[in-house]
Protein backbone atom coordinates (compact mmCIF):
# COMPACT_ATOMS: atom_id res chain seq x y z
CA UNK A 1 0.00 0.00 0.00
CA UNK A 2 1.51 3.52 -0.97
CA UNK A 3 1.51 6.59 1.40
CA UNK A 4 -0.73 8.28 -1.92
CA UNK A 5 -3.69 6.25 -0.80
CA UNK A 6 -3.80 7.83 2.35
CA UNK A 7 -5.49 11.20 3.18
CA UNK A 8 -3.25 14.13 3.63
CA UNK A 9 -5.17 14.61 6.77
CA UNK A 10 -3.61 12.62 9.82
CA UNK A 11 -5.62 13.09 12.99
CA UNK A 12 -2.99 11.02 14.89
CA UNK A 13 -0.56 14.25 13.94
CA UNK A 14 -2.36 15.79 16.72
CA UNK A 15 -2.06 13.36 18.82
CA UNK A 16 2.12 13.05 18.72
CA UNK A 17 3.08 14.37 22.07
CA UNK A 18 1.84 15.62 25.56
CA UNK A 19 2.39 18.99 24.83
CA UNK A 20 0.89 18.65 21.34
CA UNK A 21 -2.18 17.42 22.98
CA UNK A 22 -2.69 19.35 25.85
CA UNK A 23 -2.59 22.13 23.06
CA UNK A 24 -5.74 21.14 21.35
CA UNK A 25 -7.67 19.84 24.04
CA UNK A 26 -11.28 20.85 23.71
CA UNK A 27 -12.24 20.60 27.57
CA UNK A 28 -9.86 21.33 30.64
CA UNK A 29 -10.32 20.97 34.44
CA UNK A 30 -9.57 23.53 36.78
CA UNK A 31 -10.03 23.15 40.65
CA UNK A 32 -12.41 26.33 39.94
CA UNK A 33 -14.65 23.35 38.48
CA UNK A 34 -14.91 21.68 41.61
CA UNK A 35 -17.66 22.37 44.80
CA UNK A 36 -15.84 19.84 47.76
CA UNK A 37 -19.47 18.64 49.44
CA UNK A 38 -18.56 17.79 53.19
CA UNK A 39 -20.72 16.39 56.34
CA UNK A 40 -20.77 17.91 59.78
CA UNK A 41 -21.85 16.25 62.74
CA UNK A 42 -22.51 17.03 66.55
CA UNK A 43 -19.55 16.60 69.01
CA UNK A 44 -15.98 17.47 69.32
CA UNK A 45 -13.05 16.53 68.20
CA UNK A 46 -14.44 13.46 66.14
CA UNK A 47 -13.49 12.31 62.39
CA UNK A 48 -15.72 9.36 61.37
CA UNK A 49 -15.42 7.52 58.34
CA UNK A 50 -18.32 6.65 56.05
CA UNK A 51 -17.61 3.06 55.59
CA UNK A 52 -19.70 2.87 51.74
CA UNK A 53 -17.35 6.00 51.05
CA UNK A 54 -13.52 5.37 51.45
CA UNK A 55 -11.43 7.67 52.57
CA UNK A 56 -14.53 10.27 53.14
CA UNK A 57 -15.49 11.29 56.80
CA UNK A 58 -18.17 13.41 59.07
CA UNK A 59 -16.86 15.62 60.76
CA UNK A 60 -17.57 17.65 63.59
CA UNK A 61 -17.19 21.59 63.30
CA UNK A 62 -13.74 21.65 64.93
CA UNK A 63 -12.47 19.43 62.69
CA UNK A 64 -14.69 20.51 59.56
CA UNK A 65 -12.65 23.84 59.98
CA UNK A 66 -9.21 22.19 59.01
CA UNK A 67 -10.87 20.27 56.04
CA UNK A 68 -11.69 23.94 54.51
CA UNK A 69 -8.71 24.91 55.30
CA UNK A 70 -7.11 22.51 53.39
CA UNK A 71 -9.65 22.87 50.85
CA UNK A 72 -8.92 26.64 50.56
CA UNK A 73 -5.39 25.78 50.13
CA UNK A 74 -6.34 23.99 47.30
CA UNK A 75 -7.86 26.62 45.75
CA UNK A 76 -11.27 24.78 46.15
CA UNK A 77 -13.64 28.04 45.70
CA UNK A 78 -17.20 26.37 47.16
CA UNK A 79 -17.87 23.81 49.87
CA UNK A 80 -21.35 22.14 49.87
CA UNK A 81 -22.67 21.72 53.22
CA UNK A 82 -24.59 18.82 54.59
CA UNK A 83 -25.52 18.29 58.60
CA UNK A 84 -26.02 14.79 60.16
CA UNK A 85 -28.65 15.25 62.41
CA UNK A 86 -29.25 12.81 65.50
CA UNK A 87 -32.49 10.49 66.00
CA UNK A 88 -33.57 12.69 68.62
CA UNK A 89 -33.75 16.07 66.86
CA UNK A 90 -36.23 14.44 64.09
CA UNK A 91 -39.73 15.30 62.99
CA UNK A 92 -42.53 15.09 60.57
CA UNK A 93 -42.30 19.08 59.89
CA UNK A 94 -38.49 19.43 59.87
CA UNK A 95 -38.82 21.77 63.38
CA UNK A 96 -34.93 21.25 64.13
CA UNK A 97 -34.12 22.45 60.07
CA UNK A 98 -35.72 26.08 61.33
CA UNK A 99 -33.52 26.35 64.35
CA UNK A 100 -31.15 29.61 64.19
CA UNK A 101 -28.71 27.76 66.57
CA UNK A 102 -29.11 24.52 64.52
CA UNK A 103 -25.96 22.14 63.23
CA UNK A 104 -26.48 23.73 59.83
CA UNK A 105 -26.86 27.28 61.10
CA UNK A 106 -23.93 27.07 63.50
CA UNK A 107 -21.70 25.99 61.01
CA UNK A 108 -21.96 28.50 58.16
CA UNK A 109 -21.76 31.25 60.52
CA UNK A 110 -18.54 29.17 61.79
CA UNK A 111 -17.64 28.39 58.42
CA UNK A 112 -17.66 32.40 57.21
CA UNK A 113 -16.03 33.81 59.92
CA UNK A 114 -13.15 31.50 60.05
CA UNK A 115 -12.95 31.88 55.79
CA UNK A 116 -15.13 35.05 54.48
CA UNK A 117 -13.99 34.01 50.88
CA UNK A 118 -15.09 30.37 50.95
CA UNK A 119 -18.46 29.77 49.11
CA UNK A 120 -20.60 28.42 51.56
CA UNK A 121 -23.72 26.53 49.90
CA UNK A 122 -26.07 24.66 51.90
CA UNK A 123 -28.72 21.50 51.50
CA UNK A 124 -31.87 22.79 51.61
CA UNK A 125 -33.83 19.16 52.38
CA UNK A 126 -36.20 17.74 54.98
CA UNK A 127 -35.15 14.35 54.61
CA UNK A 128 -31.82 14.75 57.10
CA UNK A 129 -34.51 16.19 59.40
CA UNK A 130 -37.42 13.95 59.03
CA UNK A 131 -38.79 10.69 60.80
CA UNK A 132 -39.75 9.71 58.09
CA UNK A 133 -36.19 10.25 55.98
CA UNK A 134 -38.37 11.94 53.28
CA UNK A 135 -38.18 15.07 51.50
CA UNK A 136 -41.45 16.15 52.55
CA UNK A 137 -43.68 16.38 55.47
CA UNK A 138 -45.59 12.57 54.99
CA UNK A 139 -49.36 12.79 55.99
CA UNK A 140 -51.25 9.12 55.74
CA UNK A 141 -48.43 7.89 53.43
CA UNK A 142 -48.15 10.64 51.10
CA UNK A 143 -45.33 13.28 50.66
CA UNK A 144 -47.12 17.02 51.00
CA UNK A 145 -45.86 18.96 48.13
CA UNK A 146 -47.06 22.93 49.15
CA UNK A 147 -46.97 22.42 53.16
CA UNK A 148 -43.57 21.31 53.04
CA UNK A 149 -42.27 24.13 50.67
CA UNK A 150 -43.60 26.20 52.87
CA UNK A 151 -40.58 25.10 55.30
CA UNK A 152 -38.01 24.63 52.80
CA UNK A 153 -38.30 28.45 52.17
CA UNK A 154 -38.05 29.05 55.78
CA UNK A 155 -35.32 26.87 55.97
CA UNK A 156 -33.30 28.78 53.02
CA UNK A 157 -34.32 31.91 54.73
CA UNK A 158 -32.40 30.40 57.81
CA UNK A 159 -29.15 29.32 56.04
CA UNK A 160 -28.98 33.19 54.19
CA UNK A 161 -29.46 34.21 57.84
CA UNK A 162 -26.36 31.99 59.31
CA UNK A 163 -24.62 33.49 56.29
CA UNK A 164 -24.86 30.74 53.13
CA UNK A 165 -23.80 32.29 49.55
CA UNK A 166 -26.05 29.73 47.88
CA UNK A 167 -28.96 27.51 49.17
CA UNK A 168 -29.44 23.95 47.03
CA UNK A 169 -32.72 22.72 47.54
CA UNK A 170 -32.13 19.14 47.04
CA UNK A 171 -35.98 18.04 47.62
CA UNK A 172 -37.66 18.07 44.25
CA UNK A 173 -40.54 19.62 45.49
CA UNK A 174 -42.74 21.52 42.37
CA UNK A 175 -42.59 25.42 42.89
CA UNK A 176 -40.03 25.59 45.33
CA UNK A 177 -37.74 27.49 44.34
CA UNK A 178 -40.19 30.14 43.26
CA UNK A 179 -41.09 30.29 47.03
CA UNK A 180 -37.31 30.18 47.82
CA UNK A 181 -36.79 33.25 45.96
CA UNK A 182 -39.97 35.17 46.90
CA UNK A 183 -39.05 34.05 50.64
CA UNK A 184 -35.32 35.48 49.99
CA UNK A 185 -36.50 38.71 48.59
CA UNK A 186 -38.59 39.03 51.35
CA UNK A 187 -36.32 38.39 53.94
CA UNK A 188 -33.41 40.75 52.99
CA UNK A 189 -31.92 38.62 51.18
CA UNK A 190 -32.08 39.10 47.38
CA UNK A 191 -28.27 38.49 46.85
CA UNK A 192 -28.20 35.14 48.23
CA UNK A 193 -27.84 32.61 45.34
CA UNK A 194 -29.99 29.43 44.40
CA UNK A 195 -28.49 25.88 43.00
CA UNK A 196 -31.02 24.34 41.95
CA UNK A 197 -31.47 20.57 42.03
CA UNK A 198 -33.32 20.87 38.85
CA UNK A 199 -32.65 17.18 37.67
CA UNK A 200 -32.43 14.99 40.52
CA UNK A 201 -33.29 11.36 39.42
CA UNK A 202 -34.67 8.32 41.78
CA UNK A 203 -31.14 6.94 41.72
CA UNK A 204 -29.74 3.63 43.22
CA UNK A 205 -25.93 5.71 43.31
CA UNK A 206 -27.39 7.52 46.29
CA UNK A 207 -26.64 4.86 48.88
CA UNK A 208 -23.29 5.52 50.27
CA UNK A 209 -24.68 8.99 51.06
CA UNK A 210 -27.77 7.70 52.69
CA UNK A 211 -24.77 6.38 54.72
CA UNK A 212 -23.38 9.53 55.83
CA UNK A 213 -26.19 11.28 56.68
CA UNK A 214 -29.00 8.13 58.04
CA UNK A 215 -31.25 9.81 55.37
CA UNK A 216 -32.99 6.67 53.97
CA UNK A 217 -36.27 7.15 53.62
CA UNK A 218 -38.04 4.60 56.60
CA UNK A 219 -40.84 3.38 54.33
CA UNK A 220 -41.27 3.49 50.01
CA UNK A 221 -39.22 5.36 48.23
CA UNK A 222 -38.85 8.82 46.31
CA UNK A 223 -40.08 7.71 43.27
CA UNK A 224 -42.88 10.28 43.38
CA UNK A 225 -40.90 13.39 43.35
CA UNK A 226 -37.08 12.45 42.18
CA UNK A 227 -37.41 11.63 38.20
CA UNK A 228 -37.57 8.67 36.48
CA UNK A 229 -34.46 7.65 35.14
CA UNK A 230 -36.23 6.95 32.17
CA UNK A 231 -37.10 10.59 31.01
CA UNK A 232 -34.83 13.33 29.66
CA UNK A 233 -37.63 15.70 28.23
CA UNK A 234 -38.79 16.21 31.69
CA UNK A 235 -35.30 17.72 32.83
CA UNK A 236 -35.20 20.13 30.47
CA UNK A 237 -38.65 21.57 31.61
CA UNK A 238 -37.73 20.88 34.87
CA UNK A 239 -34.55 22.86 34.58
CA UNK A 240 -36.18 25.85 32.35
CA UNK A 241 -39.21 26.05 35.39
CA UNK A 242 -36.38 26.48 37.84
CA UNK A 243 -34.13 29.35 36.09
CA UNK A 244 -37.98 31.21 35.04
CA UNK A 245 -38.35 30.85 38.91
CA UNK A 246 -34.89 32.32 39.81
CA UNK A 247 -32.82 29.75 39.96
CA UNK A 248 -28.87 31.23 39.39
CA UNK A 249 -27.45 27.37 38.98
CA UNK A 250 -28.97 24.28 37.66
CA UNK A 251 -27.69 21.19 39.02
CA UNK A 252 -28.31 17.70 36.77
CA UNK A 253 -27.66 14.66 39.92
CA UNK A 254 -26.41 11.99 39.65
CA UNK A 255 -23.60 12.19 37.26
CA UNK A 256 -22.29 10.15 35.25
CA UNK A 257 -25.44 7.93 33.95
CA UNK A 258 -26.96 10.99 32.88
CA UNK A 259 -24.38 12.78 30.85
CA UNK A 260 -26.43 12.84 28.02
CA UNK A 261 -29.21 14.71 30.18
CA UNK A 262 -26.08 17.50 31.32
CA UNK A 263 -25.71 18.23 27.50
CA UNK A 264 -29.47 18.29 26.72
CA UNK A 265 -29.89 21.08 29.69
CA UNK A 266 -26.98 22.44 28.71
CA UNK A 267 -28.25 23.66 25.39
CA UNK A 268 -31.64 24.96 26.77
CA UNK A 269 -30.36 27.28 30.02
CA UNK A 270 -28.97 30.73 30.07
CA UNK A 271 -27.36 29.58 33.71
CA UNK A 272 -24.29 27.72 34.98
CA UNK A 273 -24.89 24.16 34.94
CA UNK A 274 -23.45 21.55 37.52
CA UNK A 275 -23.42 18.32 38.22
CA UNK A 276 -23.12 15.59 41.02
CA UNK A 277 -20.38 13.02 40.92
CA UNK A 278 -22.66 11.19 43.55
CA UNK A 279 -21.55 9.01 46.12
CA UNK A 280 -22.23 5.79 44.20
CA UNK A 281 -20.21 6.56 41.36
CA UNK A 282 -17.74 7.61 43.76
CA UNK A 283 -17.87 4.40 45.99
CA UNK A 284 -17.31 2.28 42.45
CA UNK A 285 -14.04 3.92 41.34
CA UNK A 286 -13.21 3.23 45.02
CA UNK A 287 -14.15 0.09 45.12
CA UNK A 288 -12.56 -1.14 41.76
CA UNK A 289 -9.15 0.66 42.11
CA UNK A 290 -8.97 -1.36 45.86
CA UNK A 291 -9.33 -4.66 43.69
CA UNK A 292 -6.80 -3.66 41.78
CA UNK A 293 -9.47 -3.65 38.26
CA UNK A 294 -8.48 -0.05 37.35
CA UNK A 295 -5.80 2.96 37.89
CA UNK A 296 -8.08 5.11 40.51
CA UNK A 297 -6.54 8.17 39.72
CA UNK A 298 -6.78 7.87 35.81
CA UNK A 299 -10.88 7.00 36.68
CA UNK A 300 -11.48 9.79 38.21
CA UNK A 301 -10.18 12.30 35.99
CA UNK A 302 -11.60 10.66 33.06
CA UNK A 303 -14.92 11.08 34.63
CA UNK A 304 -14.21 13.97 35.73
CA UNK A 305 -13.09 15.64 31.93
CA UNK A 306 -16.25 13.56 30.97
CA UNK A 307 -18.93 15.98 32.91
CA UNK A 308 -16.61 19.01 31.81
CA UNK A 309 -17.53 17.36 27.98
CA UNK A 310 -21.06 16.96 28.22
CA UNK A 311 -21.27 20.78 29.55
CA UNK A 312 -21.22 20.92 33.35
CA UNK A 313 -19.55 24.33 34.15
CA UNK A 314 -19.37 23.24 38.15
CA UNK A 315 -18.79 19.81 39.28
CA UNK A 316 -20.11 18.46 43.24
CA UNK A 317 -17.25 15.82 43.81
CA UNK A 318 -15.97 13.83 46.14
CA UNK A 319 -12.69 13.63 44.59
CA UNK A 320 -12.72 17.47 44.83
CA UNK A 321 -9.04 17.29 46.87
CA UNK A 322 -7.60 14.42 45.17
CA UNK A 323 -8.17 16.04 41.51
CA UNK A 324 -6.99 19.49 42.72
CA UNK A 325 -3.97 17.73 44.45
CA UNK A 326 -3.08 16.16 40.60
CA UNK A 327 -3.73 19.04 38.87
CA UNK A 328 -1.55 21.59 40.66
CA UNK A 329 1.16 19.18 41.01
CA UNK A 330 0.92 18.33 45.01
Amino acid sequence: MSYSEFPYSRPRRLRRSENVRRMVAENQLSVNDFIAPLFVMEGKNEKVEIPSMPDYYRFTLDLLLKEIEEVQNLGIPAVLLFAKVPDDKKDNEGTEALDPNGLMQKSVRTIKEEFPEMVVMTDVAMDPYSSFGHDGIVKEGEILNDESVDILAKMAVSHAEAGADFVAPSDMMDGRILMMREALEEAGFPNTGIMAYSAKYASSYYGPFRDALDSAPGFGDKKTYQMDPSNVTEAVKEAITDEQEGADIIMVKPGLPYLDVVRAVKEVVNLPVSVYNVSGEYAMIKAAAEKGWLNEEEAMMEALIGFKRAGADLIATYFAKDAARLLLGK
